[in-house]
């Protein structure tokens, strides 16, 4: 009778588990859901103060110079080196895989070309920024919160969004084009060097790929992608450094979900704009 009666308990305790997990499952996708529409309305808000109209133009065209500095200048030698290598990597494995003596060798250069155009070039470049500039400024502006210096900038009648967020901004959305650019051709002309230093391809078949077939239009494509990325580079982590609460710990913490998040929502951008564009 008592192992008649402990199957049955424990029966009795499977058969109601399913359903206290199910019910705790949906509890929780509701909870998920409901915070990222929160994060969201948050993020709006927070950029509806940051495109208020300056109090000084003055002030903040200097912030901007500063910024463009800091984002582009900064982040120059950085980006030169990976796209040079991306390139000359690029160059290699196209060559690798286009054995076929059906198959022109002028094919390379005009494959690394429009494939550094469209993805490579805008998308690699945003990834290392967001790594980058992005956790810079999420750990700046956090720092600045927790050291209650907003509250400080806020009570003097100060717009603190504005002010610490709008130069970022602008910086960004002015400068992350320019680094695409400059990406663009360093990884053409990485895949020029890799090719020729590798006796993958001849130079002069390289550069016959590069010129013959070009569409203009892949560039307004990639200039598209840097301009919406250069805005979520810089937006995203500001947004997670003006929100955070504690200290030091916090302040890190904040530095990492922001550029995982930024990473995140740069791809699913890629993604729309190529949709919407090609």
């Amino acid at each position: 009778m008592l192992l008649i009666s402990s199957v049955k308990q424990t029966f009795e305790a499977v058969k109601i588990l399913p359903r206290k997990c199910v019910y705790c499952n949906n509890v929780n996708l509701r909870v998920n859901y409901s915070m990222i529409f929160h994060h969201f309305g948050k993020y709006v808000l927070l950029l509806r103060k940051v495109f208020k109209k300056p109090e000084k133009w003055k002030i903040y065209s200097k912030e901007i110079f500063h910024e463009m500095n800091e984002i582009g200048i900064g982040s120059l030698g950085l980006i030169v080196i990976i796209s040079t290598f991306i390139g000359a990597v690029m160059t290699l494995q196209i060559a690798f895989q286009l054995v076929s003596d059906l198959i022109p060798p002028t094919v390379i250069g005009q494959i690394n070309r429009d494939s550094n155009i469209l993805e490579l070039g805008p998308t690699i470049s945003a990834l290392v920024l967001m790594g980058k500039v992005g956790s810079a400024i999420s750990s700046q502006i956090g720092s600045m919160r927790v050291t209650e210096q907003i509250d400080a900038l806020e009570i003097m009648g100060i717009n603190a969004p504005g002010y610490l967020i709008l130069p970022k901004v602008v910086a960004g959305a002015v400068m992350v084009p320019a680094l695409v650019i400059i990406a663009i051709f360093c990884a053409i002309t990485g895949g020029l060097i890799g090719g020729t230093l590798s006796g993958a391809v001849a130079p002069s078949d390289y550069i016959q790929g590069i010129q013959g077939g070009f569409n203009g239009f892949t560039v307004t494509v990639a200039l598209v992608k840097a301009f919406f990325f250069g805005f979520i580079i810089t937006s995203v982590p500001a947004y997670m450094g003006f929100y955070v609460r504690g200290g030091a710990l916090e302040v890190g913490q904040a530095g990492t979900k922001a550029v995982v998040i930024g990473c995140i929502s740069i791809l699913v951008s890629d993604y729309i704009i190529t949709a919407l564009m090609l």
